[in-house]
């Protein structure tokens, strides 16, 4: 049965209850909206459809992000440092957004709104716009944070997800940033005067192995074959893409790691966060603009297929990409050098 009573602010409540489940408030402003929702709310009792939003309407945005980050995060992102910084930074630029937000009051068009201002501010804003490509990460963890929601928490949505409601950002076109050999050299020279020891051969390892940074600071010493010359990338918490995989090691790569202390088991005992303020701080000191610490993976396989006497699949091998179509962007560089060699 449906109660509508006016309160001393003059808005008007509605209270639904039944026999059997807790009761059913709302506040608005007029009394035929509060008779509205009563009998929209006991019509779906009648047809045996009705969900309780009531906890999305008293539960934050917040509030959600603090049990995913204590319940479900830590399950699903294990020992990779990076990726905790990763899923970290993007729960905590979500909640600088929605958090104040109850999980009922965010809809399609609030998500909308974060999508477009995150690519592009607003004038009043001090901060850059970022990639398509970062803005699709963040709607897929804020995606995620919802599914926990109603599946974990079980917590009933107004309207479901109101990310699978929203156009995602395309994934862009992919960076192709090449160093100049004028560039290299000057990088080069900063990493080797940089007050961090592990700049210089990090580096040096990365441009010769085609490693991300993850797989380069969670490598160990046990994973070093020095005799069939292999990174042995076993334990699959520290890959990006779940499989274990071997990486090869050119000569440069093992003088390289032949050239390190073992003073821990990580051959990189260094946080990504230093690492990442020491190669910025020395990309500006080599006055080098646009240029990522993943640019070093794409400069390595280039430079592979730029030989000209690696397959595809050799790149593959080397990189750990799932699928050869994920290369096929080096594929004109290999077709260049072997036009060469035609003559």
């Amino acid at each position: 049965m449906a109660t509508v009573r006016e309160l001393q602010s003059g808005r008007w409540q509605a209270i639904v209850r039944r026999k059997g489940r807790p009761a059913e408030s709302k506040t608005f402003r007029t009394k035929t909206e509060a008779q509205i929702w009563s009998q929209g709310i006991e019509a779906d009792i009648e047809r045996g459809v009705f969900q309780s939003t009531s906890e999305a309407e008293r539960t934050t945005f917040a509030d959600i992000v603090k049990r995913f980050k204590e319940e479900f995060a830590p399950h699903q992102y294990r020992k990779r440092d990076d990726e905790k910084e990763a899923w970290r930074f993007q729960l905590d630029r979500l909640n600088e957004f929605f958090g104040p937000y109850s999980l009922a009051a965010i809809d399609q068009k609030l998500v909308a709104s974060y999508r477009d201002n995150r690519i592009k501010p607003p004038v009043s804003s001090k901060r850059k716009g970022v990639g398509e490509s970062t803005v699709r990460k963040e709607l897929y963890m804020l995606s995620k944070v919802f599914g926990f929601c109603e599946i974990e928490c079980d917590i009933a949505l107004p309207r479901g997800n109101p990310v699978k409601r929203v156009r995602k950002p395309t994934d862009g076109k992919a960076r192709d940033r090449r160093i100049t050999p004028t560039e290299w050299a000057a990088l080069e020279r900063e990493c080797k005067k940089s007050r961090n020891p592990w700049l210089a051969p990090a580096l040096e390892l990365a441009v010769e192995t085609a490693m991300r940074q993850g797989e380069l600071l969670n490598l160990e010493w046990k994973d070093i074959d020095r005799q069939h010359r292999l990174a042995l990338l076993l334990d699959t918490d520290k890959i990006k893409n779940e499989e274990a995989r071997s990486v090869p090691l050119s000569s440069r790569a093992l003088k390289v790691i032949d050239s390190l202390p073992r003073s821990t088991d990580k051959v990189f005992p260094v946080e990504r966060l230093t690492l990442y303020h020491a190669f910025v701080a020395a990309c500006k000191r080599a006055n080098i603009t646009d240029y990522t610490w993943h640019d070093l993976r794409h400069e390595c396989l280039s430079r592979l297929a730029e030989r000209g006497d690696l397959s595809m699949l050799d790149l593959a091998a080397i990189s750990g990409h799932k699928t050869l179509q994920m290369l096929k962007r080096y594929t004109h560089l290999q077709a260049e050098n072997l036009a060469k060699k035609l003559g």
